[in-house]
């Protein structure tokens, strides 16, 4: 691995992390992914461990650090467990509307807890009819005097069901397209507010994928993030600085497939000799370790521009870094699963998992295909501005 010139706090994190996943969350992967059930008793460890406040600002009981720190974390618990690793990771995605929109009095009474793991968040915004097109959104929010009234349904949604605290995109205006919608805060337990269909899914089993149901669901009207219309621009800014840890999800799936794909290499004996002496499996590997290097710099170079402040136009390379660290996961725990032949495709070995839970990298957070549209549009106005 490539000496990224992490701080002394920077891989303190990181030996953490890899210490929680060798202890904690490696022994437990192939049964939770097998029975899927929720990884409560690890997130108690991460909580512990003050590891869901590494991005948040000391003030509200965070570490103070940022994307890359929480980059550094998901990449080191996805080399155990892809599911496992998203369960911590999706609490970011589901604070970070609160922390872009927030008033100082909703992070004081929200963001605490969050920091603390005391309760994990959920981010809604994807619904049936609406998943790339986040503007076909059809849940509503009417306003009724000082409380808002919730109507609809989203689905896809990670943590579902077993988070406390959702940050939910609806339409307050409807003739306004995309910038008629807003986001707001809803609590588990909201009258009103219910969970559907729990998803069974491919891969990441251990991680909860809910259906949210909004009928008549009464919040406060102090549950605004921002204003009414900031909705559709707070979610592009929430997934400008969140794609990054997709990558290193992506980076941690790939690493952690490289890693049994060595080991099997140099134990595996055919023709007389360990299947690592044989060319065609060097290049294999060769190239795999370069991908994963390549798009770990990526992730990093990306995060760090996010946490910089230096621009705010930082999201088309974050789109870059989703984009490249969840195709190399894909190709590398392909590849991997070659390397192991017959015995890869068998779940009693390890890399079809790795397989399984690389591929939604490449789609969730907006799809690879959107990545491109966003790459392309960044470029275009980048050279008319030059």
């Amino acid at each position: 691995m490539i000496n990224y010139l992490l701080t002394e706090e920077q891989e303190m994190i990181r030996d953490l992390c890899r210490q929680i996943t060798d202890e904690k969350i490696r022994p437990v992967a192939a049964e939770l992914d097998k029975t899927e059930e929720f990884p409560w008793e690890i997130m108690k460890v991460m909580a512990k461990s003050d590891l869901f406040g590494l991005y948040i600002d000391e003030k509200y009981g965070g570490m103070g650090g940022g994307i890359l720190e929480l980059s550094i974390a998901t990449e080191e618990f996805s080399k155990g467990c892809g599911g496992i690793a998203i369960c911590y990771a999706a609490s970011a995605l589901g604070t970070l509307p609160i922390l872009i929109l927030g008033s100082e009095e909703q992070k004081q009474k929200y963001i605490p807890d969050l920091a603390a793991g005391k309760h994990l968040a959920a981010f809604g915004i994807t619904e049936p009819a609406a998943g790339s097109d986040a503007s076909a959104m059809q849940t509503t929010a009417v306003k009724k005097g000082d409380k808002y009234i919730l109507n609809g349904t989203k689905h896809f949604i990670t943590n579902g069901g077993e988070a406390e605290i959702y940050t939910v995109v609806a339409m307050t205006d409807k003739s306004k397209g995309s910038r008629g919608a807003s986001i707001f805060i809803v609590e588990k337990g909201t009258p009103g507010f219910t969970f559907g269909k729990k998803e069974d899914k491919l891969g990441i089993r251990a991680s909860a994928t809910n259906e949210l149901n909004f009928v008549d669901c009464e919040i406060p009207a102090e549950n605004l993030l921002g204003k009414e219309g900031q909705g559709f621009i707070g979610a592009m800014r929430v997934f400008d600085k969140s794609r990054p840890g997709i990558g290193a999800q992506a980076v941690g799936i790939a690493q952690g497939a490289l890693d049994h794909a060595i080991r099997y290499a140099r134990e595996r004996k055919q023709f007389g000799k360990s299947i690592s002496s044989f060319q065609g499996i060097q290049f294999m590997l060769a190239d795999m370790a370069t991908q994963v290097e390549a798009a770990r710099a990526l992730v990093y170079a990306s995060a760090r521009e996010v946490d910089s402040g230096v621009t705010k136009n930082y999201g088309m390379h974050s789109a870059m870094s989703k984009l490249y660290a969840s195709d190399v996961a894909m190709k590398v725990t392909t590849d991997a699963v070659q390397i192991f032949g017959g015995y890869g495709y068998m779940k009693e070995y390890p890399v079809e998992k790795y397989m399984r839970d690389a591929k939604i990298t490449q789609i969730y957070e907006g799809t690879n295909q959107i990545q491109r549209s966003i790459i392309a549009l960044g470029l275009i106005k980048e050279a008319a501005g030059s």
